[in-house]
């Protein structure tokens, strides 16, 4: 009767089914930050997975735990202990035969003579001595005993290169059982022979499986299964061998012709590992390693599957750089890194894996005509609102106040209330409207509605001014070169946000001006690598500005220039560059010039110096002074801040009854940034324009 096949389970390999989703938010923060520092998004995402999080570990701390583990392997084991355990059963047979042949009050003093000659002059080397003794007649049953155990030990390690477990399954295996793996050994070489041939079928499989199926309890389910891990094995098996020294590769050979007591074993495992060699050719079959010295002395089965380790680690080594073609976290072989690392490891890397995949397919990256990930629209307002909470942090910070929430679509309350109307979206009053109520059922027992629509009042709020607001970025040289690059960006996407989410009346338009000046999209100027053209060519920024307010007339004109240097270029009329430093006259009177167009237009302008140039901060309060505008110096960190509370500053000073200016003034400007952001209109405090 045939044998039924066991079911192969695997460890649920799903994750916790309870487990909070990844939590993208530290992720984006630090890809949005790499981006800005001129990285694709592709790079960004990949290096976040390498540094890993601040309570996760990276890529690289996994790679360096392995690094760790194959350094402990190879320090830890030593390849002889086949040999040292032979030779622990040579000399213990060796000694019990002396002390019989000693004792023996009968034998022949000439014999007695000749076997103690014998014995005293085994040669050193542990194989030519067993092979020595091949013929000796014991005299000692229990010398006898330990000299077999030297067949049945090499037996059983032989085989346990190739089948693990085999050397504690076969421990005083009988003569049967001895058969039974003879004839295992030559029903696989004649399938595998068969099926290199291509002439097996799935139905010989089936058959040897239900024959030798005890032999391998990994349970394979087809013969590419079996190939898989037995050439993995025995390409272990072979690595081992040739990380051996001459001496101790001799000696084994040698001694692998008494396994059993006869050479048929170790011409069936030749005959395997040629098999297994040709249909699996792309393991590594020479490959050696410098094992450490006077360590643990592994047996052949016992240090193949040392070998075994060094593979996967190497595997997990190469999945965990991902820098081959086509990587992906998918990659990582979760059980085997659990394996080698423990569940704490696998853990992590599953976190992420699910990290990427939630990138990819979560719409934080998109793909574009060109093939190249970028950071989607989506991912750009949450990283905008990071940062705008960031900033907000920063003003409430700096001010010491509570935070303030106000409310209503159209401005600030006005504390007059109205009835509602259709189309109304200003807040409820709650107390006038409830009030109204019962009054109305004391007026009307028989009215039994709680609310009706006439009892609702709003809150009125004063009209907005809308602003028109040109947001000039210094992109020279410099900027790149002193560290200001990033910053500048956070700064832009941080005030594009705050517009875009709730000022969206406003006009925001942002203007990056290098040796020539452009206007950007918040996407491009994100992305937008370091220049290092030289030249400053504020002219032509405000050229652009200028348009921009024109096609506002209605509009607040509101002017915000980062800069940390003075004009280097400006654009001829012929709209060829022209550059020079020091700057020129003509670079200077052109860029003034068109500073006061901007003063004609009513623009509110305020200037945010970086770096401590004196020269420089002379020359930017002259420019301030003339147009009555502001100079900030703000340090980096604080660059955000500036920016968005002059914005918020030059909205209020337009509005009806707002406060005017933002607590700057050019005569007396901050050099370090702190101060009254916003000035006494938005009062310092984490106010309603931030998202929470």
């Amino acid at each position: 009767m045939a044998k039924t096949r066991a079911s192969r389970f695997k460890k649920y390999d799903g994750g916790d089914p309870l487990a909070a989703p990844v939590d993208l938010a530290e992720a984006l923060d630090a890809i949005g930050e790499d981006v800005m520092a001129g990285y694709s998004p592709e790079r960004a995402m990949r290096e976040f997975l390498r540094r890993g999080g601040r309570d996760q570990q990276g890529l690289d701390d996994l790679a360096r735990k392995i690094a760790e583990r194959r350094r402990e392997l190879l320090q830890k084991h030593d390849l002889d202990g086949t040999l040292q355990e032979i030779r622990e059963l040579l000399d213990q047979a060796v000694l019990e035969e002396r002390k019989q042949v000693a004792r023996d009050a009968m034998m022949d003093e000439g014999d007695r003579a000749l076997r103690e000659m014998q014995l005293e002059n085994l040669s050193p080397n542990t194989a030519a001595a067993v092979s020595e003794l091949g013929e000796y007649d014991w005299q000692s049953t229990q010398a006898r005993a330990d000299f077999e155990k030297i067949k049945d030990l090499l037996g059983r390690e032989l085989l346990d290169q190739r089948f693990a477990g085999m050397k504690q399954a076969l421990e005083n295996a009988t003569d049967e059982d001895r058969a039974a793996i003879n004839e295992m050994l030559s029903d696989l070489n004649e399938m595998l022979e068969k099926h290199s041939r291509g002439e097996d079928t799935p139905e010989d499989f089936e058959r040897f499986m239900d024959k030798h199926g005890d032999f391998f309890p990994e349970n394979p389910q087809d013969i590419d299964e079996l190939l898989d891990a037995m050439a993995q094995r025995a390409a272990a098996a072979q690595r081992m061998m040739n990380s051996m020294s001459p001496e101790q590769r001799q000696q084994l050979m040698e001694l692998s012709q008494q396994a059993f007591g006869s050479p048929q074993l170790m011409e069936s495992l030749a005959r395997l590992d040629a098999n297994l060699q040709g249909l699996r050719p792309g393991e590594d079959w020479g490959g050696s390693e410098q094992m450490g010295e006077g360590g643990e002395g592994v047996g052949l089965g016992d240090g193949t599957g040392v070998f075994q380790d060094l593979a996967d680690l190497d595997s997990l080594s190469e999945q965990l750089s991902q820098s081959y073609g086509g990587a992906r976290m998918d990659d990582l072989d979760l059980d085997k890194l659990a394996r080698q690392l423990g569940d704490e490891a696998a853990v992590d890397a599953r976190t992420l894996q699910q990290l990427e995949k939630a990138l990819r397919d979560g719409g934080t990256l998109k793909r574009g005509s060109d093939g190249q990930l970028k950071l989607s629209p989506k991912a750009m307002r949450q990283l905008g609102k990071a940062l705008l909470r960031d900033v907000a942090d920063k003003m409430s910070g700096r001010q010491g106040q509570r935070d303030m929430h106000k409310a209503g679509a159209a401005g600030d309350r006005s504390g007059a209330t109205r009835e509602w109307a259709f189309g109304d979206t200003e807040p409820w009053d709650l107390p006038r409207t409830v009030l109204n109520g019962v009054g109305r059922r004391a007026a009307d027992p028989s009215d039994s509605r709680l609310l009706a629509i006439d009892d609702v009042e709003v809150q009125e709020t004063e009209a907005r001014t809308q602003a028109c607001v040109a947001l000039l970025v210094d992109t020279s040289f410099s900027m790149a070169m002193d560290g200001r690059w990033v910053p500048m960006k956070r700064t832009a996407l941080a005030l594009h946000t705050l517009i875009k989410s709730r000022f969206r009346g406003d006009a925001l338009q942002l203007i990056a001006f290098g040796r020539h000046a452009e206007v950007m999209d918040i996407e491009q100027l994100t992305a937008l690598d370091a220049m290092w053209d030289k030249g400053t060519n504020l002219h032509h920024g405000l050229l652009l500005a200028n348009r921009h307010f024109r096609k506002h007339p209605n509009a607040q004109p509101v002017l915000l220039i980062v800069t940390d240097g003075e004009p280097t270029s400006h654009l001829e009329s012929s709209g060829e560059v022209y550059f020079s430093y020091p700057p020129h006259p003509i670079t200077v009177a052109y860029a003034v010039r068109e500073l006061d167009n901007s003063r004609r237009m009513g623009a509110q302008t305020t200037f945010f110096r970086l770096g401590e140039d004196p020269g420089l901060a002379r020359f930017i309060e002259q420019m301030a002074r003339r147009v009555d505008g502001r100079m900030i110096s703000p340090e980096l960190d604080d660059l955000g801040a500036a920016v968005v509370g002059s914005y918020l500053g030059s909205r209020d000073a337009g509005r009806p009854g707002g406060v005017g200016g933002t607590g700057y003034d050019g005569m007396n400007p901050m050099r370090s940034g702190y101060g009254g952001y916003g000035g006494g209109w938005f009062g310092g405090g984490r106010g309603y324009w931030v998202d929470d």
